[in-house]
C-alpha cells in the first residue's frame, strides 16, 4: 500500500466452498476406510448408500 497507494481486496467464497466439499469428501472416505477396516468386508449396501450421497451432493 505504501508503494501504490491501494488495497486489494479478494473475495475467496469461492474457495472456502471448495474446501468445505473437499473436507467433506475426506470425512466420508475415512469413514469409509473405518468401516472397512473395522469389519474387514465391504457390502453392497455401503456401496449403492455412498454412492446417492455422492450424487446428491453434486
Amino acid at each position: 500500500m505504501l508503494i501504490d497507494g491501494y488495497i486489494i481486496k479478494v473475495d475467496y467464497t469461492e474457495q472456502r466452498k471448495l474446501a468445505a466439499a473437499v473436507s467433506r469428501a475426506a470425512s466420508n472416505i475415512n469413514q469409509i476406510c473405518r468401516r472397512i477396516n473395522s469389519t474387514g468386508r465391504c457390502y453392497e449396501d455401503d456401496v449403492a448408500e455412498l454412492k446417492a450421497r455422492q450424487k446428491d451432493e453434486l
